[in-house]
């Protein structure tokens, strides 16, 4: 049995005439699948029966097990999803008054190890497929209702994130793919620039992204020298920041209209969080356009972290914003289900641990 969702439309096409039938019937199915949310066949009004029949004994239109779903108090909402071979991944929905980001996962665990990311205690174990990575957000349609695609700009689910538990350039390709099926016209259409990919810095892959893609770029930075990132994020021994930044503006000259590049900055107390670090951050980021985001740092049984206080973290941002650059400081979302930031790892992984 083959699964349609994360098919590319090539990929589609061979199938419909592999089954003898018409090129026009991709345009339906991605239409069903992608526009509509339908998973059953039979539901597919506009297919003959016997297609529908042939469907069936050859296909499938699949979404991941949903083992919980958590709700927060600030209405933030985490799926712990399971697939096929056992594996589950968290995916989390952040909601505005009036839209909302979905933050999927890219790879099963991490294995970039930073120091002061829950998420990376997990390890890794494999690589997500472009199938498993567009049918997160499948779910989180299905849960909000969302279906069919809005015509207009009102949805609730406007934005996605790859913030989720992996760093996406390890799987570069099927990112890639996922995307393209994302941002499609015809189904599920979000807009290339309501896409961030959040990176903790794979230098030679950052350039791609402007040429692949044109989504937004975040830099897992947390560090306004290599002393204090080499610390904190093992990656940076392989590309320190000399060698980040210049990827960086490598694709800002790439894109094809102005792009700012968000700088992801954890607040981590006495490590990186001095008036010093933010004037060294400046200098840093010179011959880019970059704004700040400010992140208080949640903490978790056995991190040696702390958060810096809240009087550090707005001075911190006061000196990046005389300097002229926005740096607001992120409200923390979804602590009390462990969804913020960091925090993507289960408690059901846990739990299953100790029992």
């Amino acid at each position: 049995m083959i699964d349609l969702v994360g098919l590319s439309r090539e990929e589609l096409l061979a199938e419909v005439l592999s089954i003898g039938e018409k090129p026009f019937r991709v345009k339906q199915l991605w239409h069903w699948i992608y526009n509509k949310g339908v998973t059953d066949f039979s539901k597919m009004s506009s297919l003959a029966k016997p297609l529908q029949k042939k469907l069936l004994e050859k296909y499938f239109i699949s979404r991941p097990y949903i083992v919980t779903e958590r709700n927060s108090a600030d209405r933030t909402r985490k799926w712990l999803l399971r697939f096929k071979d056992g594996k589950e991944i968290e995916t989390v929905y952040i909601p505005e008054k009036d839209r909302g980001a979905v933050c999927l996962s890219t790879q099963v665990g991490c294995q970039m190890g930073c120091r002061f990311c829950h998420t990376g205690t997990q390890g890794f174990q494999r690589n997500l497929s472009a199938s498993e990575i567009v049918s997160q957000f499948m779910i989180a349609r299905d849960s909000c209702g969302e279906w069919p695609t809005p015509v207009d700009e009102t949805r609730y689910l406007s934005n996605i994130v790859f913030m989720g538990m992996g760093e996406p350039l390890n799987n570069y390709d099927n990112l890639v793919k996922a995307i393209r099926i994302i941002t499609d016209g015809d189904g599920l259409a979000i807009s290339k620039r309501k896409i961030t990919i959040s990176t903790s810095g794979i230098a030679d892959k950052i350039p791609s992204l402007a040429k692949d893609l044109g989504v937004k770029l975040a830099i897992s930075l947390h560090a306004p020298n290599d002393t204090i990132r080499n610390q904190i994020m093992p990656i940076n021994k392989k590309y320190p920041l000399p060698v980040l930044i210049s990827a960086c503006k490598e694709y800002q000259h790439l894109c094809e209209r102005r792009q700012y590049i968000t700088m992801e900055y954890v607040m981590l107390k006495g490590i990186n969080d001095s008036p010093e670090n933010a004037h060294e951050l400046i200098q840093l980021v010179q011959g880019l356009e970059v704004k700040f985001n400010l992140i208080p740092f949640n903490p978790w049984d056995g991190c040696p972290f702390r958060p810096s206080s809240q009087k550090t973290i707005q001075q911190f941002s006061k000196i990046l914003e005389n300097a002229y650059f926005a740096a607001p400081i992120r409200q923390s979302r979804g602590q009390d289900i462990m969804a913020a930031c960091g925090q993507l790892k289960s408690i059901f992984h846990q739990q299953k641990k100790i029992s």
